[in-house]
């Protein structure tokens, strides 16, 4: 079975636990130790596991990332007032080969999804998103990804699997369940013309830093509908992390990106969130500690709403414009919102009625003022392919 790969959680970051006081997370998580053996999974909300795989870094790894330093760091957080169990499973190392260790992940991912239990993975490079996206397999038909990057990861080959390329493996390998992959944080020059054109042409989402970070619920839409989250900490600006070569001077700022991994966890259709490429720097263990503990905050404040016309909990919108009629729909209770999209529906739920797609306030102000949503119309287009 897979989780016999699992390594036990580092004495190091055990020792430290011991001197914490009780309110913190690292007293109030069951961990994996060479004593205990794995922690039960019933009634878990979430179970953190390193991954220490780095063989197909598209800049070579010199050392490991030090996952014992950033579970010191999520340790010596404060529980909130959360009603969760949370559990930490160790690590996955190197197997003999990448495509072991990818098989015990995705084998591992797997069965916590199986579990109804939400992996927070930590690990040294983003291709380890490919087998969390394949755990998918057999337990959910059509997945939407986003990614917080500034690079797309198509690379030139498609062939080749590194963390600089892994999307291209995903788009391209069967079974093909990707329904959806959005991009938050991308940066324009980092990106070849030829892969902005292929996110147009598959009708992806792309959202510019400078768009979220000029407004940030801008990202939340995005993640409403999304099933797997991979956070690159390369989308985040240098200074922030310690200020390393592999990172740019540009990016997401540490408030900004807490903030958009507080709206993947109050997504309730979240079930993976991936955190990779981390830097062995003392700000750089804090900050992913930070976005973990925000992650299970968001979650916290989950609330399962879809609305319908007959809900009094929603407030239905009919714009008419010169060539549809769209619907949106206001939530009383969370104020989010959503519009209609009428071909979406019948292609990828075999049902007739319209599928939701999430939008923003903004989306339904600028229908009235006549201008189509381009998350409306590439949905649209979507679901006439």
């Amino acid at each position: 079975m897979a989780f016999d790969f699992l390594v036990p959680v580092e004495d190091k970051a055990l020792a430290h636990c011991e001197l914490l006081p009780p309110q913190s997370l690292g007293k109030n998580i069951f961990k994996h130790t060479q004593r205990d053996g794995l922690p039960v999974l019933a009634n878990a909300s979430f179970a953190i596991m390193g991954v220490n795989e780095s063989r197909n870094a598209f800049e070579k790894k010199p050392e490991k990332l030090a996952i014992a330093e950033i579970r010191i760091q999520l340790y010596k957080l404060m529980m909130g007032n959360w009603n969760v169990n949370i559990v930490d499973l160790g690590n996955v190392e190197q197997g003999e080969t990448v495509e072991d260790t990818y098989f015990v992940v995705k084998e591992i991912t797997a069965g916590l999804l199986e579990e109804n239990v939400i992996p927070v993975i930590i690990g040294a490079t983003q291709d380890i998103t490919y087998p969390t996206y394949r755990a998918f397999d057999g337990i959910k038909d059509l997945i939407n990804l986003v990614s917080i990057d500034s690079r797309f990861d198509f690379g030139a080959d498609e062939e080749l699997i590194s963390s600089s390329s892994y999307m291209s493996k995903i788009i391209t390998d069967k079974p093909n369940n990707l329904f959806n992959f959005s991009n938050i944080g991308y940066q324009s020059y980092f990106n070849a013309q030829e892969e902005i054109d292929l996110m147009e042409r598959l009708f992806f989402d792309a959202y510019r830093l400078g768009e979220i970070s000029s407004d940030i619920t801008l990202a939340e839409p995005v993640l409403r509908n999304a099933h797997l989250v991979s956070l690159d900490t390369r989308a985040i600006k240098a200074s922030e992390l310690g200020g390393s070569s592999n990172y740019s001077p540009n990016g997401f700022d540490g408030r900004e990106i807490c903030a958009i991994a507080r709206y993947a966890g109050i997504s309730e259709n979240v079930c993976v969130l991936g955190i990779y490429e981390g830097e062995n720097s003392h700000l750089s263990f804090q900050l992913i500690a930070q976005i973990v503990w925000y992650f299970m905050e968001g979650y916290n404040f989950r609330i399962k709403e879809r609305p319908t016309a007959s809900s009094k909990d929603f407030t239905k919108f009919i714009v008419p414009t010169e060539n549809e009629e769209l619907v949106f729909f206001k939530s009383l209770l969370t104020q989010r919102w959503w519009v209609e999209v009428p071909s979406f529906a019948s292609a990828h739920t075999k049902s007739n009625s319209p599928a939701l797609l999430p939008c923003t306030e903004q989306d339904y102000l600028d229908a009235c003022d006549q201008i189509i949503p381009e998350r409306w119309f590439k949905a649209y287009k979507k679901g006439l392919n």
